[in-house]
C-alpha cells in the first residue's frame, strides 16, 4: 500500500507507443463532461486551475476547442468521485499528480482508498485489508471499474484528432481493446 503523498518514483515499463496511440484521439469538453459525469462549469474550472488539463489540445483563445484524452476523462471521473466523498481539493491535486505519473497498465490495477483526508494506493488485496484493519479506509475507488465506465460512456460518443478529423467511437474503442489484449 502506498500513501499517495509519498512521491517516490513509481513508473512502469509501459510502452510509449501505446500511450501516444491512446492520446491521439480526443474528446471535446461537452463529450468529456458526459463521460465523466461532471458539469461544463467544473470542467472549465479544473482546466483553468490546472487540476486536469486537456492533454490533446488546450484552449487557445475564445472559440477554440479543448480536446481531452481517454486518460484525461478517466482522471476527471476519479476527481469527481473524490470530491463527492469530501476529499479536499489540495489532496485531490496531489492524487492527480500521482495518477499522471503512472502508466496505463498500473492505473487499471490500482485501487484508491481514502479515509476522507489521505488517499492511499492499494495494489493488492492484502494492502486493502491492512488499510481496513488499521481503521483508516472509508471508501475505495477501483480504477479498473472507472476505466470500464468511461469506455462504456465513450462507446456512443464521437472523438476527433487535434487536426479536426472525426473518429468513429466504436473503431477507436476497438483499437484500445486490441492494445490492452481484451
Amino acid at each position: 500500500m502506498n500513501d499517495i503523498f509519498d512521491h517516490s518514483e513509481h513508473r512502469s515499463g509501459n510502452t510509449e507507443a501505446s500511450n501516444s496511440a491512446q492520446s491521439t484521439v480526443g474528446y471535446r469538453g461537452s463529450t468529456a463532461c458526459v463521460a465523466a459525469g461532471i458539469t461544463y462549469r467544473q470542467l472549465d474550472y479544473w482546466a483553468r486551475t490546472n487540476l486536469v488539463e486537456p492533454s490533446i489540445q488546450g484552449a487557445a483563445g475564445s472559440g477554440s476547442q479543448r480536446l481531452y484524452s481517454f486518460r484525461d476523462i478517466l482522471v476527471l471521473k476519479i476527481v469527481k468521485r473524490l470530491l463527492d466523498t469530501g476529499v479536499s481539493l489540495q489532496n485531490i491535486r496531489t492524487a492527480v499528480d500521482h495518477l499522471r505519473s503512472r502508466g496505463a497498465g498500473e492505473l487499471e490495477k490500482m485501487v484508491l482508498m481514502s479515509d476522507g483526508a489521505s488517499i492511499f494506493e492499494c495494489s493488492s488485496a492484502d494492502d486493502i485489508i491492512d488499510l481496513l484493519q488499521g481503521g483508516q479506509g472509508v471508501f475505495g475507488i477501483a480504477v479498473s471499474k472507472v476505466w470500464s465506465e468511461v469506455e462504456g460512456s465513450l462507446h456512443t460518443l464521437q472523438g476527433e484528432t487535434a487536426d479536426g478529423a472525426i473518429v468513429a467511437p466504436a473503431d477507436e474503442l476497438s483499437e484500445r481493446r486490441k492494445r490492452r489484449g481484451a
